[in-house]
């Protein structure tokens, strides 16, 4: 039985403890026994025994950490990454990718089983590639006053302090690649102090960077910025706050595909880090919800239609709703430039009363929903009342898809499948997608 680590501190006991560990919980830690409680011990695989000291303790269960491991796991792998166990981007690359999916995906199937009753299985898993997976990622920025120097990286496991980061094997390659030169650029800038977090994004026509500086920017230290664009031809951004933002060299606009699609987006846009499992998170959706032409289709926290336009090519109507007005308006864009002219996009606050939205009063024979962390308990009332035949819930958090399936079940819906989405390898986030029908 899958169990879950608590932070709730009590008096520990701090003494050296002989334990075997014999599970993985999705955060990659070893789950073992020791006088009927639970230890959660990071960097311990089933099968393996060590001397661990306990850190923190409850009544049922504890944390300890690992101060001598006594036998090797046939699952253990040597980590790609030269700052594993120090960056605190990555938690199992010492995991061998299929025991880290087997894990994940059983925490799910626990998850649903324990708060709905259904046992049903999370595989066969959807999965990319292990490595040089992620096309976005926000690198921190510290300026060290003794060493002179400006720091880039991730910040270290369980601390606001950055690891200075020199290679990222699960970064995109070109994304990857950018990492010494941009700290070399950012290194030579006047305003070198000033600066707050750079963002590296891998569009399909190329990559881009957001910067976010402080104080008002020189003229020498764009030119600067200008010439490692041109010269690792990455399209540069200088955002000056949260909302505004500065282009240099007047980039094209940046844009994906998916389904065949193309998808314009802003900089800033929320786009999935995993291409490969997008694309194949798009096309179970489809399948599952067995389109057809007159179909009426409804798609909840749409964002810029990664799923609404690909289903807009198959069916009679889809209405997107989305809560953040700049992915409505690359929706629409979107939906402009694909010649797809039986989509309409929504902006509205799907966390506020849904009745008297405009979508609301439209009926629909299929949905489809990819909500926050937060769930989609506001909505999920409403998706009962439309009766659709199909619907699919594409989730970022395990325990939010399980409570919210058991309003599905009441109202006489069945659980037909799940699926695990290996999105992010080597690391605690579990994506799942499960389809209900009547």
């Amino acid at each position: 039985m899958v169990q879950f680590y608590s932070p709730n501190r009590r008096t520990v006991n701090r003494h050296i403890i002989t334990v075997t560990a014999d599970n993985l919980d999705a955060q990659g830690q070893g789950v073992a026994r020791h006088q009927g409680k639970t230890i959660f011990v990071a960097g311990l695989l089933p099968g393996e025994q060590a001397q661990v000291q306990l850190t923190e303790e409850k009544r049922q269960f504890a944390k300890a950490k690992l101060v001598k491991r006594l036998s090797d796991s046939p699952y253990r792998v040597n980590p790609r990454c030269p700052h594993f166990g120090v960056c605190g981007g990555c938690q199992q690359q010492h995991v061998a990718p299929d025991l880290q999916r087997e894990s994940k995906a059983s925490v799910l199937e626990h998850l649903i089983r324990r708060e709905t009753g259904v046992t049903v299985s999370a595989k066969p898993v959807i999965l990319g590639p292990e490595y040089g997976y992620r096309r976005r990622a926000r690198l921190g920025l510290h300026y060290q006053i003794k060493q002179r120097q400006l720091v880039i990286g991730f910040r270290q496991n369980q601390s606001n302090e950055l690891v200075a980061i020199k290679e990222c094997p699960v970064l995109r390659p070109e994304l990857e690649q950018l990492l010494q030169p941009l700290s070399q650029c950012l290194n030579s800038l006047k305003a070198v102090k000033r600066l707050g977090h750079v963002e590296l994004v891998l569009a399909d026509n190329g990559p881009l960077m957001i910067l976010r500086h402080l104080d008002p920017l020189k003229r020498e230290d764009k030119e600067k910025l200008g010439t490692f664009s041109v010269q690792h031809n990455v399209a540069v951004y200088l955002a000056a706050d949260e909302t505004s933002l500065e282009s240099l060299n007047e980039p094209p606009e940046p844009w994906y595909q998916v389904d065949g699609l193309k998808l314009v987006f802003s900089p800033r846009d929320f786009i999935q880090v995993n291409d490969q499992v997008n694309q194949q998170m798009v096309a179970q959706a489809i399948e599952w919800l067995d389109l057809q032409p007159n179909d009426n289709v409804l798609d909840l926290f749409c964002g810029m239609g990664n799923f609404t336009l690909p289903i807009g090519r198959i069916v009679q109507s889809v209405v997107g709703v989305e809560g953040v007005a700049t992915l409505v308006a690359n929706g629409q864009y979107n939906a402009k430039i694909n010649n797809l002219d039986n989509i309409s996009f929504c902006h509205e606050n799907l966390e506020a009363d849904i009745h008297h939205q405009p979508w609301a009063k439209l009926g629909f024979n299929k949905v489809l929903l990819d909500p926050a962390r937060a769930g989609a308990v506001g909505v999920m009332s409403h998706i009962v009342e439309l009766v659709p035949e199909k619907v699919v819930y594409v989730s970022c958090n395990p325990t939010t898809l399980a409570r919210d399936s058991k309003i599905l079940l009441e109202a006489g819906y069945q659980i037909i499948s799940v699926r695990m989405l290996d999105m992010f390898p080597h690391t605690g986030h579990l994506e799942s997608m499960a389809l209900f029908s009547r």
